[in-house]
């Protein structure tokens, strides 16, 4: 089509190709790669990946742990969520080098009967969501004193989800934290 210019060169506009941003590291040699041990889900791991690699692809390519999933890639929708030592974190943030040493869990961990109180409110739909769903929700059934300050809509707000519209699954983290419900 004349008159209408290229898109997708992959630079930004008026940055020459090739030159890095201030501070910006340069591109690690496809090549690097680094040893990392790692306790996954009470399994003490250890292999090479490359020094780029992110934990989500090492958990779902490498270990073949494929109940986390990948869905913004960004951050931003909770779907990739693992803990680190104890923490959520989002896996498709995360460089597989920097849990060296520690332990990772993930929704291959968590106990089915543990799914029944979001499976009867209906807090599961198409499942892309619902790993990191899981993984948020027993994080915030272990640790009640965040229900002191914060709602349980607020705790879950780093999880997108486009099918329930979050009432399934806020009532269903409410039935979980209830007296007699199993932990983990």
């Amino acid at each position: 089509m004349a008159g209408h210019k290229k898109r997708g060169s992959g630079t930004k506009r008026g940055s020459p190709a090739g030159k890095r941003r201030a501070g910006a590291r340069p591109a690690l040699a496809a090549q690097e790669t680094v040893s990392v041990a790692v306790d996954v889900n009470g399994v003490s791991v250890a292999l090479d990946v490359p020094a780029d690699e992110r934990l989500l692809d090492t958990l779902r390519y490498r270990l073949g742990l494929t109940g986390t999933k990948e869905g913004c890639g960004e951050g931003e929708c909770g779907a990739c969520t693992v803990y680190v030592d104890g923490v959520p974190v989002n896996a498709c943030l995360v460089p597989t080098y920097q849990v060296r040493g520690a332990a990772v869990r993930t929704i291959e961990s968590v106990d089915s009967g543990e799914l029944q109180p979001f499976l009867a409110h209906g807090a599961t739909q198409c499942g892309a969501c619902t790993p990191g769903v899981i993984m948020t929700a027993c994080w915030v059934r272990d640790h009640p004193e965040l229900l002191e300050r914060h709602s349980i809509r607020e705790l879950m707000a780093g999880n997108l989800c486009r099918c329930t519209g979050y009432d399934g699954i806020a009532e269903g983290l409410a039935t979980a934290l209830s007296p007699g419900t199993p932990s983990p």
